[in-house]
């Protein structure tokens, strides 16, 4: 058992490895206890909802680091480039380099996602809508940037999971690669 959490702040990122690892339906509270070191009381006590509360506060904490360190940066950037390859470089960080799953793509993916459907929409079309408006700020048209944004946005995603497949995190090293070239490439 790990040792005993004591912060409510220290709690999520111990339940958003539990949830990553075993999904929402796999996360037993037996599972939640090693990681946190906390009785099923205790759990009780800083989430009185239960396993659907700590998934949807560890959802809103993933999506508040999204929004300082990419959707913000991304909508208010007067340096296209500079953007999308600094949201590039956030990515490999968040997703350290491919070995670390997307929780809100495993959520979304689960049987749990009408759960937290509106949670996950959210993220996605928040991320899909910066990345499409740096894109337009570089002289894209919409239809392009629009088509552009979701394109990486699978590309991020796909790698993900084929890196997990395949044990290989070289997989989204190499989607990450000429991801900001990509993105910015005037259309023939």
């Amino acid at each position: 058992m790990a040792k005993p959490v004591v912060d409510r702040a220290d709690l999520l990122p111990r339940l958003a490895e539990v949830f990553r690892s075993h999904g929402y339906e796999g996360a037993t509270l037996a599972l939640i206890s090693q990681a946190t070191g906390l009785g099923k009381g205790s759990l009780y006590h800083f989430f009185p909802g239960g396993k659907a509360q700590m998934a949807a506060e560890v959802l809103a904490g993933i999506d508040s680091w999204f929004e300082v360190n990419i959707f913000t940066p991304l909508r208010t950037s007067d340096d296209p480039a500079r953007a999308v390859a600094t949201m590039v470089g956030a990515v490999d960080s968040y997703f350290q380099s491919g070995h670390r799953m997307c929780l809100v793509g495993v959520i979304a993916l689960g049987a749990s996602r009408d759960t937290f459907a509106g949670q996950v929409q959210d993220y996605f079309r928040r991320w899909n809508d910066a990345l499409a408006l740096v894109l337009r700020r570089s002289g894209l048209s919409a239809s392009v940037a629009r088509r552009r944004s979701a394109d990486a946005l699978v590309t991020i995603q796909g790698a993900l999971v084929l890196a997990r497949a395949l044990d290989d995190s070289r997989v989204f090293g190499q989607a990450m690669a000429d991801m900001t070239t990509r993105l910015l490439a005037k259309p023939d």
